[in-house]
């Protein structure tokens, strides 16, 4: 069992105070035995409330304890408290200008220790004597630490204005933990550059990429994977099996990177009806959670690796696939009290099912438009040319969804409903050189009349407007003799 904590000092000497005078107030005494009964409690000895040396107190001492104690119905313990002192805080040592010297040093280096603070005040007053004399370090101590004056480290070395809108969004907004209440309510996911280096088929040392989604309500992990690089094309490899292994999830929060918010991802998740919310620059806090996962990889399941020379991806993957499953996700963790695994399987959710391998694979394309070249009926992608069928050989442009780093499947798509039309396949010049032609499909379905016999309404009406007028046709004609 642990200790009591001891109660502060003040407390601790209106408990001693009380239980002088105590039981007088119990016992009232009779009417002129109250000074017998005061100088019996001045004689005796006490245990002082911090030393625990034995002490004595004086009669009138007692006796203004004992007539405060009685005047106060309410809370007679509270009124023998220790009384503060009027200029407490007030740091009447502290000179204005040097408190102005202060403020402003930390307002322009919060990351400086009090001891730095208060060499830059000694020099100063070297060059202002006025602000002489400077006060101690504990004096300037307590000024910064009364004042919220905290050392900060820096957000970034970098000074741009993002950097700076950070630092003073952190200064005038306060930090607040959060959970959401329901699972697969918000997921966190984020890359961690590894602190081990793994071998390749090449044989290379590389740094590894951890990819890694955590529920935030049960802070179950729903899926970690190695990567080499941090691509967007990881992500989604990562992401579509968090999806498959739990459930889509309703919201989601990931960093500003560039392979987090790719037009695939930004758009496949809205197909899947997902809200995506990134951080906000400079605030890694706000996926504070991911960050303490983080640690707990390299200090349990990297540290076990430690001695493991020839580490490879793949030996590194299925290492993290049994610690992560075998360990953290059913392992009490510290603020829940629970499980993860068992927390996300309680609930309460609001999980939906997980679309199939070619749903999700489909679902994380980018949407574009091409326009159609008619001589050959092609669409340029990524400096590759694609067939487009025949039935759509009336569209000047088309909508296309694909993936920038796989090509293989392509699909011609509305672009009014978004709906998949077909898919599109490279142009193959070497098949198009054997002179095998398909016929032409029909555009629409309503079957076509036969072509109209006669000249065309126009020039038929031109001929009878001619011959209504009487007159010889405005030519000579001339005789060409017969053919040959």
């Amino acid at each position: 069992m642990t200790k009591s904590q001891k109660p502060p000092i003040h407390e601790s000497w209106a408990h001693l105070r009380f239980s002088v005078v105590g039981q007088l107030l119990a016992s009232p005494p009779a009417k002129g035995e109250l000074r017998g009964e005061l100088e019996k409690l001045a004689a005796r000895t006490w245990r002082h409330p911090t030393s625990g040396e034995p002490v004595q107190f004086g009669l009138s001492t007692v006796e203004r304890w004992y007539y405060r104690a009685a005047r106060e119905r309410r809370d007679p313990v509270g009124v023998l408290r220790r009384k503060i002192r009027k200029d407490a805080g007030r740091q009447g040592s502290l000179g204005e200008a040097i408190k102005a010297a202060l403020q402003a040093q930390y307002g322009a280096h919060k990351s400086w220790s009090v001891q730095l603070h208060h060499d830059n005040l000694v020099a100063l007053a070297e060059a202002k004597p006025e602000m002489a004399p400077v006060p101690s370090y504990s004096t300037v101590r307590r000024f910064l630490a009364a004042h919220g004056l905290f050392k900060r480290r820096r957000l970034t070395s970098r000074r741009t204005e993002g950097a700076e809108r950070a630092e003073a969004r952190l200064e005038s907004r306060e930090v607040r933990s959060y959970e959401a209440a329901y699972v697969n309510g918000l997921w966190h996911w984020d890359c961690h550059h590894g602190s081990k280096k793994v071998v390749t088929a090449k044989g290379d040392l590389v740094t590894p990429i951890l990819f890694g989604v955590l529920d935030d309500h049960s802070r179950a992990a729903c899926h970690l994977q190695w990567y080499l690089h941090e691509s967007a094309e990881d992500v989604v490899h990562g992401l579509s099996q968090a999806i498959q292994k739990r459930g889509l999830p309703r919201s989601a929060m990931s960093d500003n990177g560039g392979a987090m918010t790719s037009h695939e991802i930004e758009e496949g998740l809205a197909r899947l009806g997902v809200t995506h919310e990134t951080t906000l620059s400079y605030s890694p806090y706000q996926n504070g959670k991911q960050e303490n996962f983080w640690a707990q990889v390299e200090g349990r399941l990297i540290a076990m690796l430690e001695d493991v020379l020839d580490l490879t991806l793949a030996a590194l993957n299925e290492a993290t696939q049994a610690w992560v499953e075998q360990e953290y996700n059913r392992k009490v963790h510290s603020e829940t009290g629970e499980t993860p695994i068992a927390r996300f399987l309680a609930g309460p959710d609001v999980t939906r099912p997980s679309p199939d391998s070619a749903a999700l694979r489909l679902a994380f394309t980018r949407s574009d438009t091409r326009m159609q070249r008619r001589s050959d009926g092609t669409v340029l992608i990524e400096g590759r040319r694609f067939e487009v069928p025949g039935r759509y050989r009336h569209l000047t442009r088309v909508g296309l969804r694909y993936a920038a780093w796989d090509l293989t499947v392509v699909h011609l798509v509305d672009e009014r409903t978004g709906a998949v039309l077909c898919r599109l396949y490279p142009q193959d010049k070497a098949r198009n050189a054997s002179g095998f032609r398909r016929p032409l499909d029909p555009i629409s379905s309503e079957p076509r009349p036969p072509p109209a016999a006669g000249p065309p309404p126009l020039l038929a009406k031109l001929l009878a407007q001619q011959a209504a007028t009487g007159l010889p046709p405005a030519y000579l004609p001339k005789d060409e003799g017969d053919e040959p």
